[in-house]
């Protein structure tokens, strides 16, 4: 939790698109490598609409 604030503040000063994906029960650190906790469906999601295939 002690990096939240600095991502919500990043989040709240960015123009769009953005989106908040917060992955329950996992640090920020869990998301380097623990694969099965990074949601990559809505991380290419994103990118896709986004950024175009």
């Amino acid at each position: 939790m002690h990096s939240k604030y600095f991502s919500d503040a990043v989040y709240e000063a960015a123009d769009g698109p953005k989106e908040e994906i917060v992955v329950p029960g996992a640090t920020h650190t869990d998301l380097y490598d623990q694969m099965d906790k990074i949601p990559f469906d809505r991380l290419v999601a994103f990118f896709n609409k986004y950024l175009g295939e």
